[in-house]
C-alpha cells in the first residue's frame, strides 16, 4: 500500500532565538561588537537545524532574532536572521504567534518574553540549550 500522507509538506518545527538574550547571557565582551558576537552565535546555531535541540528533534527551521548594533547579520544555510524591526521581544511573539500550525521553542531567559510567547503556544529553553 502507498503512503499518502503529506508528511513531506508539513512545516518543521521552529525554533527562535532571542540573541541578545543569548549572547547577553555569556560575558565575553560582546558588548564590544554586537554583530560580531550575534555572527558567533549563527554560526554556533548553524548545525542545530539539521541535528535539532533537547526536546526539539532536527530539522527544524531555526531563526534568531536581532536588534540594535546586531541588525544587519546576514542569514547562513539554517539559520535565517531576522533583524527586529522594533522590539526584538515583540518579533518573538509574532513569530510565536504565526506558528501555530507547528512546534515552536524559543530561546531565551527573558521571564516576561518566556510569558508572552507562552500565551501563544510555545514552549520555552533558556541559552543554555543552545551553548552547551
Amino acid at each position: 500500500m502507498t503512503d499518502t500522507s503529506d508528511a513531506a509538506h508539513e512545516p518543521l518545527p521552529l525554533l527562535v532565538v532571542d540573541g541578545a538574550n543569548v549572547v547577553g547571557s555569556v560575558p565575553d565582551g560582546w558588548w564590544r561588537d554586537r554583530r560580531g558576537a550575534a555572527e558567533r552565535l549563527r554560526d554556533r546555531l548553524a548545525p542545530l537545524a539539521r541535528t535539532g535541540v533537547a526536546g526539539l528533534p532536527g530539522p527544524l527551521e531555526l531563526v534568531l532574532v536581532v536588534e540594535g548594533a546586531a541588525r544587519g547579520v546576514a542569514s547562513v544555510p539554517g539559520v535565517r536572521v531576522e533583524d527586529a524591526p522594533g522590539s526584538g521581544d515583540d518579533h518573538i511573539v509574532d513569530l510565536a504567534a504565526a506558528a501555530s500550525d507547528r512546534p515552536c521553542l524559543v530561546v531565551t531567559a527573558d521571564r516576561e518574553l518566556r510569558r508572552r510567547v507562552q500565551e501563544h503556544g510555545a514552549r520555552v529553553t533558556g541559552p543554555r540549550t543552545v551553548l552547551d
